[in-house]
């Protein structure tokens, strides 16, 4: 809104209101009000829940400090919602299809969360919502974004071309703008892959196909990433740090990408329109820092479903819009290290109690961070015993955090390293 209100005094010719046309103008400003909403903001959040007796319930897992969470509020992904849709709507063109796309995927999922921690707090049900309806939400949100890029006249690109004289690359070139399902793929010399490659055999439906592939992928990520970050949030400021790197990660890949300058160095796709999406990544990052306010061991409020399937949603969405989503297992390599800990966990337990009779178990617990929370003599049959001794839990957070910042950055690095 405001961008608009200083687009129109910039016709008027008030000084300073051309400031607004600049993108990393209303990044600053965007990180800046996210960050002092959610801090300001918070605090009377957290009040008002603490107030209605909205507290985590816990069960005991037999981890050191657990039991004192009981009663700290949750739901607290309210704050992180809030603090991105006022920056969002102040700052941002409302008018782009990838802003649109973002502001609809952080309330469809903000929805589904908070719907899930009101059936467990409000109503005491702790299943919450069932895991199937969960999954229809998640599948109707992969639903509008690939078809509404599939749709959109503006969600298009530019395909970079290569220009080599004795398999030298001289120069990269770019084509007209296109419909494209195509994607940056990492480790590989021409780094653009193409969905229309799977459907190959479809001969003359091929297109169709194509399109058909494409939304079922984006279905298969926006569910695996939300769910995946759903199952980091369990230590304090685990999954609101990840994600805050994440996300910065995820705002220089939009902005290089909107930039045909830095795009054609990089030798990447030019997506023209994305670059309004480096404002909601500085939202978003603003956001989930000021979260870490209060959410930072020893946490004084939890975001619950309302936060954890948000901030995944959001990820994957913003990965596939800027066709960078095949570099999602290196940048969430955190969340998918918890995901896939309780896949094979679960699996290998099913397999040894089919064939032996008795379940055995690879880590102590999952997700991945409880198996370094339990001591490797606390009388748990495991094939992974280490480490002996249990770590506490603010070092297990850092230490996540470390390893998220590596792979955040190395994501960015295989966009050269071919």
């Amino acid at each position: 809104m405001l961008y608009y209100l200083f687009e129109y005094l910039e016709k008027l010719h008030l000084p300073g209101a051309g400031m607004f046309r600049y993108i990393s103008f209303r990044s600053v400003l965007a990180l800046i009000f996210a960050l002092i909403i959610s801090t300001v903001i918070g605090k009377r959040i957290i009040e008002k829940l603490q107030v209605m007796q909205i507290g985590e319930t816990v069960r005991n897992l037999g981890l050191e400090g657990q039991m004192t969470k009981a009663g700290t509020p949750t739901m607290g992904g309210i704050i992180i919602i809030i603090a991105i849709l006022i920056p969002i709507l102040l700052l941002a063109r409302l008018t782009n299809v990838y802003i649109i796309l973002m502001l609809i995927t952080t309330v469809w999922l903000g929805v589904i969360g908070f719907i899930d921690d009101y059936i467990k707090v409000i109503r005491k049900n702790k299943e919450g919502l069932s895991g199937k309806l969960k999954i229809v939400g998640q599948i109707g949100l992969g639903l509008i974004v690939g078809l509404t890029i599939y749709l959109s006249p503006t969600a298009v690109m530019r395909e970079n071309i290569e220009i080599r004289e004795k398999g030298v690359i001289t120069d990269v070139i770019y084509n007209q703008e296109i419909k494209s399902t195509q994607t940056t793929i990492p480790f590989v010399k021409n780094n653009n892959f193409d969905y229309r490659s799977l459907a190959s055999f479809m001969h003359s439906h091929r297109t169709a196909a194509t399109w058909i592939i494409f939304v079922i992928i984006t279905i298969f990520i926006v569910t695996a990433v939300s769910n995946s970050a759903n199952l980091t949030d369990g230590l304090d400021g685990l999954a609101a740090g990840s994600s805050a790197i994440i996300g910065v990660a995820l705002g220089i890949l939009a902005y290089v990408s909107s930039h045909i300058k830095y795009a054609t160095y990089l030798n990447i796709m030019y997506v023209p329109g994305c670059e309004e999406l480096a404002i909601f990544a500085s939202a978003f990052i603003g956001a989930t820092v000021g979260f870490l306010w209060y959410n930072a061991y020893p946490a004084q409020v939890f975001m619950g479903d309302t936060g954890s399937l948000t901030l995944g949603g959001i990820i994957a969405v913003f990965a596939i819009v800027i066709h960078k989503e095949l570099l999602l297992p290196i940048l969430c390599g955190v969340f998918f290290a918890e995901s896939i800990s309780v896949i094979v966990q679960v699996s290998y337990f099913k397999y040894t109690k089919k064939k032996y009779g008795t379940g055995k178990r690879i880590f102590k617990m999952t997700p991945l961070h409880h198996h370094f929370q339990k001591a490797g003599n606390a009388g748990i049959e495991a094939l992974i015993q280490k480490p002996l001794i249990a770590v506490p839990e603010s070092k297990i957070v850092v230490r996540f955090w470390l390893i998220g910042i590596i792979l955040a950055a190395l994501a960015i690095a295989t966009l050269k390293m071919r």
